[in-house]
């Protein structure tokens, strides 16, 4: 089983939609994480309401600092993904095992506040995004030598709408 971890800057809304998606579909294959540089300290109402939506368990969820999964005594990564531009461009810690990195770039769903149904419709979006990510990052055949992982999870952080 490979771990992945998704990072964000609040660690409220975009990483933990994708890490709701991942231990869903994924569950046995996968284990999925999230975590941010400046955790808001706890998950966004609106990613817990889509996830929720979709039939996935959220009890999982919390709000937490990357510092959880750096250092010597952290949980090995195998592929590590950015969810927001902040945290692409940010210096990280050092990731034992030198993990696999990407960038999947998705707009803030958070930022939106009002009215309500902006907001349902922005996180129902973002949700459409990292589902499409996940799927197709499932799909690809790890057992297949010739795979460039790295090039395939930057492909698919190209994926539009």
């Amino acid at each position: 089983m490979k771990n992945v971890l998704f990072l964000c800057t609040g660690n409220s809304a975009r990483s933990l939609i994708a890490e709701g998606i991942l231990r869903h579909r994924g569950a046995g294959h996968y284990g999925s994480f999230s975590a941010g540089s400046q955790p808001t300290g706890k998950p966004n109402k609106g990613a817990i309401a889509v996830l929720e939506a979709h039939g996935i368990d959220t009890s999982f969820a919390a709000s937490k600092s990357w510092d959880v999964f750096s250092g010597k005594d952290a949980w090995t990564m195998d592929i590590i993904i950015t969810v927001c531009a902040n945290a692409a461009g940010e210096t990280c810690p050092i990731w034992p095992g030198h993990p696999t990195s990407a960038h999947w770039g998705v707009e803030d769903p958070a930022a939106v506040t009002t009215p309500d149904e902006a907001v349902t419709a922005a996180f129902a979006k973002t949700y459409d995004e990292m589902s499409r990510r996940i799927d197709a990052f499932l799909a690809l055949d790890e057992s297949d030598d010739s795979i460039d992982m790295l090039a395939a999870l930057r492909a698919i952080g190209q994926i539009d709408d």
